[in-house]
C-alpha cells in the first residue's frame, strides 16, 4: 500500500503543478485514516470530509480533520450526508461546531441514490430532479463561486 500512495500522492502533486487556477481537481479517497496517516493528500487546497449523522462517523471525521489541517491542507471542510430528519442536522451542526470544524453543505438521504446505484446509472439519468442533486448543485454552485 504504501508505493500505492506515494503513486497517488506523486500525481496529486503533478496535477496540481500543471493547474491554471481555472481548473479543479476531485479525488474520492478511500474512508480512513490510513490515507491521511500517509499523507496521500498532502499537496491538495481543500479537503472535503463527508460524514454522516452517527457518533462514529463524527469522531473518524473529527480525526481526519485534524490530520488534514497537520498535513497543512489550506481548507478542512465537512460535509454531512444522508440526513433523514433536521435533529441530525442540528446533531452534525453542534459536533462540528464543539470541535471548531467547517461544515460547509448537507445533503439528504435520498432513496433515489440507492436506486441508481443499484441499476448502475447515474442518479440524474433515473431521477434528475432528486433532493440529493438540487442540494448538491447548490453546494457546488456555492463552490463555484469561492463562497462555501
Amino acid at each position: 500500500m504504501c508505493r500505492a500512495h506515494a503513486t497517488v500522492r506523486g500525481l496529486l502533486y503533478e496535477m496540481l503543478a500543471q493547474t491554471d487556477g481555472e481548473r479543479w481537481t476531485v479525488v474520492d479517497l478511500e474512508a480512513g485514516v490510513e490515507v491521511m496517516s500517509r499523507g496521500t493528500p498532502k499537496a491538495v487546497d481543500a479537503l472535503l470530509i463527508v460524514v454522516e449523522p452517527y457518533y462514529r462517523a463524527l469522531e473518524l471525521g473529527r480525526r481526519l480533520a485534524e490530520l488534514g489541517q497537520e498535513l497543512g491542507i489550506p481548507k478542512v471542510w465537512w460535509i454531512a450526508n444522508k440526513l433523514r430528519a433536521p435533529e441530525e442536522e442540528r446533531l452534525i451542526r453542534t459536533y462540528a461546531d464543539a470541535h471548531r470544524l467547517t461544515l460547509i453543505a448537507t445533503l439528504p438521504f435520498d432513496e433515489a441514490v440507492s436506486h441508481a446505484e443499484r441499476e448502475g446509472r447515474a442518479l440524474i439519468q433515473i431521477a434528475p430532479d432528486a433532493p440529493f442533486l438540487s442540494a448538491m448543485a447548490a453546494c457546488v454552485d456555492r463552490w463555484l463561486k469561492g463562497n462555501p
